[in-house]
């Protein structure tokens, strides 16, 4: 039995990765550590359109998290290490760690990160990129390239 794709029509060509992207992303809900926001902005100077990724990463420190673009695909891991001298009464904030995956659209591009107040805001753009529109010469059999 094969599944049903997204892109099964013939008309969608070339989506074959996009489709991969899809099928691999998890049908139920993940773990829900650390919570995130996802927003779309607009620069109060420019104008120009943004997306603004927000975690609440509170108690980590910068060094203690780490950001990575590999392909399409955004990644934010953090480690906080136990501190074995401390006798707790109560534990209720735990030294935990996470790893949350953001697969972006082609041309997506970070411009920043900044960590305050114990909020992780990644900013995305996508450059502005003009499109033109070509012409495709038609050929007909035995004819010189």
């Amino acid at each position: 039995m094969s599944r049903m794709s997204v892109f099964g029509s013939a008309l969608y060509l070339g989506f074959d990765e996009l489709d991969q992207v899809i099928s691999r992303q998890p049908k139920g809900g993940s773990e829900g550590y650390p919570p995130y926001n996802v927003e779309h902005r607009k620069d109060g100077e420019s104008g120009d359109d943004f997306i603004r990724i927000t975690l609440a990463v509170a108690g980590f420190t910068p060094e203690q998290l780490d950001i990575t673009l590999q392909g399409n695909r955004l990644t934010v891991a953090g480690a906080q290490t136990e501190e074995s001298d401390k006798t707790f009464l109560h534990r209720g904030i735990a030294a935990r760690q996470f790893r949350r995956h953001f697969v972006l659209a082609a041309g997506i591009e970070v411009r920043r990160a900044v960590l305050q107040n114990g909020l992780l805001s990644i900013e995305l753009v996508r450059p502005n990129v003009e499109t033109t529109a070509q012409s495709i010469p038609i050929e007909t059999p035995g004819q010189a390239r």
